[in-house]
């Protein structure tokens, strides 16, 4: 009965017009605010899956690294062990160390040097993002060579495409005590380009790529020495489900790391400023709020004879109140439903035709990414409700508070 009355009141024609004009504005401000809600959110949702994506090229599910110190020694019985772990799929032994670069006689310029294995492209997928040339890291027989991250290919004039010239490389000495000169403190080798790779620009500018077995050489690294293990886990096994599997088979003497938890200050302020925006954009929701009180309030004054006749017919003021809140609720469900149907409408168009372009050569993507999710729709939904219940709620005390008034005719 309450949402029939209320229902009735939203549709019937008013004695005043401009009561049924705030009414629909009041209705046009809330699909606003929820389309406007929904298409922003989705917007960082698709910024925040492409950031993902892209880390995800680098970074492995899990990785195995010590608790102190550069490096962590595991014997081929634990490897073993570790690959019979339910969940993993591949498994890459990686070193790391910071080194000194110099093309030719040109500039030196500081990078990190990634030692990988044969699995590495089967743990990460640097392979799918080589710009130029190809990924190989060479062998001791034919040369070592290495795959340059795009903005240190050209900050160090390297030309992929003519790999004759080799990269000249520096790395500090394990365990020198004491040293006479600067060089001595310094290992040397040498490293032909063989490509170049495109994933991000804080990958890009300081990567470099090559073969695990020059790096033990180059650090005196023993063969199961390494800075880290990366582990790829199965297709849709959730990176803590595997992290804590491992942590059940190495205990507490290595360092285990989620892909979130090797990225987690970024991933933290993606979600921060998805948040900050969300509140600054529920504002819009509250000024649409203002047109809500209103309309009901002057939809409570043109309906007192209304009023008046229910309570005389023995309704309560609790049953008054809550006809006008459903009106409210009316009035913010319209608008949500309509808002949600453009914004789904735009997204869809987005994704497809991407009418929206970012500015050009600007990112790795021509047109602003978009991706809808169920939660988003909850949250705005939620949202609409709380506001257009507080909106709603005086006008409908107001007119449960009002008494019978009867004139004689």
């Amino acid at each position: 009965m309450i949402w029939q009355f209320a229902s009735r009141y939203f549709r019937a024609k008013k004695s005043t017009n401009a009561i049924n004009i705030i009414a629909w504005v009041s209705v046009s401000a809330i699909a606003v605010g929820a389309g406007a809600l929904i298409v922003i959110l989705s917007v960082f949702n698709g910024f925040e899956g492409l950031v993902k994506s892209l880390y995800s090229t680098f970074y492995p599910s899990v990785k195995i690294s010590a608790v102190s110190g550069k490096s962590i020694t595991l014997t081929p019985a634990q490897l073993k062990q570790i690959a019979g772990v339910k969940g993993v799929a591949y498994m890459t032994e990686v070193i790391e160390e910071k080194a000194v670069l110099r093309y030719g006689q040109g500039d030196q310029t500081i990078a990190i040097l990634k030692g990988v294995d044969s699995n590495y492209n089967k743990v990460a997928a640097v392979d799918k993002s080589i710009s130029r040339g190809k990924f190989d890291t060479g062998n001791e027989q034919d040369g070592y060579t290495a795959v340059l991250g795009i903005e240190l290919e050209m900050a160090l004039g390297v030309d992929v495409d003519r790999d004759l010239t080799p990269v000249s490389v520096y790395l500090p000495r394990r365990n020198v005590s004491s040293v006479t000169t600067p060089e001595d403190a310094l290992g040397s080798g040498i490293l032909y380009p063989a490509g170049s790779f495109a994933i991000q620009q804080e990958f890009n500018s300081k990567y470099v790529i090559t073969n695990i077995a020059f790096m033990r050489g180059l650090l005196g690294m023993n063969e199961d020495e390494m800075s880290a293990l990366e582990v790829k886990a199965s297709p849709g096994l959730d990176d803590n489900v595997l992290k804590r599997r491992l942590q059940e088979v190495l205990g507490t003497n290595y360092n285990l790391q989620t892909r979130y938890e090797q990225n987690q200050a970024l991933y933290a302020i993606m979600q921060t400023e998805k948040w900050a925006v969300y509140v600054i954009m529920s504002f819009i929701l509250v000024i649409a709020a203002f047109n809500m009180i209103g309309s009901l309030y002057m939809l409570v004054m043109e309906k007192q004879k209304d009023i008046t006749i229910l309570k005389a017919m023995g309704a309560r003021p609790g049953l008054i109140t809550r006809i006008f809140l459903a009106e409210g609720m009316i009035i913010a469900a319209i608008g949500t439903v309509i808002g949600f149907g453009i914004s789904i409408g735009f997204c869809l168009l987005q994704q497809h035709f991407g009418l929206i372009k970012l500015e050009e050569d600007s990112f790795l993507v021509n047109a602003y990414p978009v991706s809808m999710h169920i939660s988003d729709f909850i949250l705005v939904s939620v949202t609409i409700i709380v506001i257009g219940g507080a909106a709603s709620w005086y006008p409908a005390r107001r007119a449960g508070k009002q008494g019978i008034e009867l004139k004689a005719t």
